[in-house]
């Protein structure tokens, strides 16, 4: 649940609907809109905090991100996410290291 809160997060954020320096809803205040435990949204919270979308700010809250890290960190986020499944593929597929980067190097040429 925490991953849907993050996506819901970064998409508010990449479509503009949040700036940067925006406050973010306290953790109580998304909890209740939400129905989610404190605890759930403590998490996303914290992922995107580690992530540099948003910056916490002890007794202020929480924040978008200046727009320059927000922007790259999420779309670092997105190409890891894609990265990581792309591997995995490979791998149930068996294909070796060598094979792995070999099918990258044939997308980049087709690109």
């Amino acid at each position: 649940m925490y991953l849907q809160i993050m996506d819901q997060i970064k998409q508010k954020i990449l479509l503009g609907d949040w700036a940067p320096g925006q406050a973010l809803p306290s953790i109580r205040e998304l909890s209740a809109n939400t129905q989610v435990s404190v605890i759930t949204v403590k998490r996303a919270y914290t992922e995107l905090e580690e992530q540099g979308v948003i910056v916490t700010q002890p007794g202020r809250g929480s924040f978008v991100a200046d727009a320059v890290n927000a922007q790259k960190n999420l779309l670092q986020a997105d190409l890891d996410k894609h990265l990581t499944g792309f591997i995995s593929c490979s791998r149930a597929m068996g294909l070796s290291n060598s094979q792995i980067i070999a099918e990258v190097k044939k997308v980049l040429m087709d690109d």
